[in-house]
């Protein structure tokens, strides 16, 4: 199942409320300002802290 980027208009960073870029590459929800990603399984995101990596610098 692919991402619905309409989603976008909804969801933020758990931690900071701010809002995430889809990278379709990666499949993961971008927090630019956390620097962190969060990963998407068959199309749902997957918005837990403990799940989210960090970004590679």
């Amino acid at each position: 199942m692919a991402f619905d980027k309409k989603l976008l208009d909804i969801v933020a960073c758990p931690v900071c409320k701010g809002k995430l870029e889809y990278n379709k590459q990666d499949n993961q929800l971008i927090c630019k300002f956390d620097k962190i990603a969060y990963p998407i399984n068959d199309g749902i995101p997957v918005l837990l802290e403990n799940k989210a990596e960090p970004l590679a610098e």
